[in-house]
């Protein structure tokens, strides 16, 4: 009989470039509630999106091996553009490691949209990634969809700030979404996981432009599900009674991360900082 190489116990690690991977984490937590949890805002590093594909890819490495050291027994890539620039080298460098990434949801974007055109809108290396241009003809395709793609450069590094309702993410949520929906967009496909975080101030703009039924379509509850059916096949849902861990680990500010905990998600875990050595070895700071 083979040993499992992993404990059920064992934690399991979500990262992102920064806070975004938090809309992904509240629905893991909600439905995988004795799941010990890791996650790591690589807030040092973001915004990915703009970053070339070679340099995600490389971080996304790095940080994927401080989270085994760590001792995880899966990883949720809670970042679409690392989802697109590396999920698959990370895969072959840890093959033994269950590891679920996110992608823009033109899937259930196209099943609900009414007038056929589906509104998209991510950071610049998401749409022009090989994998995401490659799903978005498939359904396409499949459906008859119209995918209208919107680049939205500044909006993460506003979230990152916490600026989720100022004048500014206004302005620029306002540039973004409304030339989609006055293209006909009736579905609009959140395609960066920190969009859900100012999807207050998108629905905001929504009303103000159009008077039709917007869905919004964001995919942290499919992937908290099917991370769910993973552990589970592979024997590995942690089943023992009791409060669940969470810690963080930042690759910046901890008060700027315990503060993003406290208010996205009205918790206070604790929060280390980590910093890279010159090989660009993952370290635990000094300041924990």
């Amino acid at each position: 009989m083979t040993t499992p190489l992993f404990s059920p116990t064992a934690p399991v690690g979500i990262f992102d470039s920064g806070v975004g991977g938090l809309s992904v984490l509240r629905h893991i937590r909600a439905q995988l509630p004795h799941e010990h949890l890791l996650y790591f805002a690589d807030s040092g590093f973001a915004p990915y999106g703009g970053k070339p594909e070679s340099v995600v890819a490389e971080r996304v490495l790095a940080v994927g091996s401080f989270l085994v050291e760590q001792g995880v027994k899966a990883v949720v890539v809670a970042c679409n553009t690392a989802t697109v620039a590396a999920i698959a080298r990370l895969r072959e460098r840890f093959p033994e490691l269950i590891i679920v990434g996110v992608e823009p949801g033109l899937k259930p974007a196209a099943a609900a949209t009414r007038s056929g055109t589906v509104g998209v809108i991510a950071t610049e290396r998401t749409l022009a990634g090989a994998k995401f241009l490659q799903l978005r003809d498939q359904v396409s395709a499949a459906t008859g969809a119209r995918f209208l793609l919107q680049p939205c450069p500044g909006l993460v590094d506003q979230i990152e700030l916490g600026e989720l309702d100022s004048d500014v993410t206004d302005a620029l949520l306002a540039r973004f979404v409304v030339p989609l929906l006055d293209a006909g967009a009736d579905t609009l496909v959140l395609g960066c996981t920190h969009y859900p975080l100012v999807q207050a101030s998108i629905e905001k703009v929504i009303a103000r432009s159009t008077e039709r039924a917007v869905t919004l379509v964001d995919t942290g509850d499919a992937v908290a599900r099917h991370l769910a059916r993973l552990l589970a096949a592979a024997g590995l849902a942690n089943t023992v009674a009791g409060p669940a861990r969470l810690d963080g680990y930042t690759s910046a500010s901890s008060t700027a991360l315990s503060a993003a905990f406290a208010s996205l998600l009205g918790i206070d875990p604790p929060v280390h900082e980590v910093a890279a050595s010159p090989s660009g070895t993952m370290l635990i700071g000094p300041n924990n």
